[in-house]
């Protein structure tokens, strides 16, 4: 059983849903940001969504575009996020811990060796944000010779093949949209998912967690209470880092409380 149905199964005896926070290894240091996995999940928070710092994340708002250039001028490498998984997964053995990338890092490092290298730091999966299922084969073919699990984002407004290659293809989660566009907790999550939970659970899809816009404790129970099996905060997280770079003790007490607030809202 994988880290990620072993959290799923658990949750779902206790009648809980999922909190999973995202941020950007290496925003905005190498030993901050290690600091701030750890506050998280001091919190509660039952798995992890982190991004390996790109200079075009086109998927990503604001937000999480300026995390990525203060871990990129921090000169925060590939190498040096597979570092803080390390560490991460030496103190949390059974936490999930996905990755959140875009493919031009996988290609330039390589295919086989960024997922040989992701795998052996403590990942369990890799979402490739910019491939879309259509266009992943020959990272399902590295997923398969590694083990390392793909994760595919299901759109609002995908129809019922694409869902269906989602929940053929994918593993750990799925990735659920609750809106077109970037992310951001600018915009609020509009949560239009029941016909698309729906046409995931026809097809025995892998756990579908909802994310984009979640900012809120309510918002993370309206997920849960919609149908989904957790709920994915990015730019909410991102923007307590941002905003209290100045005091990293009072950094990490925010994003703690903040966990835990999020994780509250999961338990029905």
């Amino acid at each position: 059983m994988s880290r990620y149905e072993k959290l799923f199964s658990e949750l779902s005896a206790k009648n809980e849903g999922a909190f999973v926070p995202f941020v950007t290894l290496g925003d905005p240091d190498k030993a901050t940001s290690l600091a701030i996995v750890e506050a998280l999940l001091a919190g509660g928070a039952d798995a992890l969504e982190l991004g390996l710092p790109f200079s075009d994340p086109l998927a990503d708002g604001p937000t999480i575009q300026a995390a990525d250039k203060r871990a990129l001028d921090a000169g925060i490498t590939p190498d040096d996020c597979f570092e803080i998984i390390a560490t991460v997964r030496a103190r949390h053995a059974t936490t999930p811990i996905g990755l959140l990338v875009y493919a031009n890092l996988v290609h330039k490092r390589g295919y086989e060796k960024f997922f040989s290298d992701a795998l052996a730091a403590g990942a369990d999966s890799i979402l490739l944000a910019d491939v879309p299922v259509e266009m992943s084969e020959p990272f399902r073919k590295v997923s398969q010779q590694t083990g390392l699990q793909l994760v595919f984002i299901a759109p609002p407004n995908a129809d019922a093949e694409t869902l269906a290659k989602i929940s053929e293809f994918g593993g750990g989660y799925t990735y659920l949209l609750s809106r077109a566009g970037v992310t951001g907790a600018e915009v609020r999550a509009e949560m239009p998912v029941a016909n698309v939970l729906a046409e995931l659970k026809t097809h025995s899809s892998p756990p579908p967690v909802l994310g984009f816009g979640i900012s809120e404790p309510p918002q993370v129970r309206a997920a849960i209470d919609a149908g989904a099996a957790g709920a994915i905060s990015g730019s909410a997280v991102v923007k307590i880092i941002e905003k209290n770079r100045g005091n990293v003790p009072a950094m990490l007490d925010k994003l703690k409380a903040f966990a835990a607030g999020m994780k509250a809202a999961t338990k029905r």
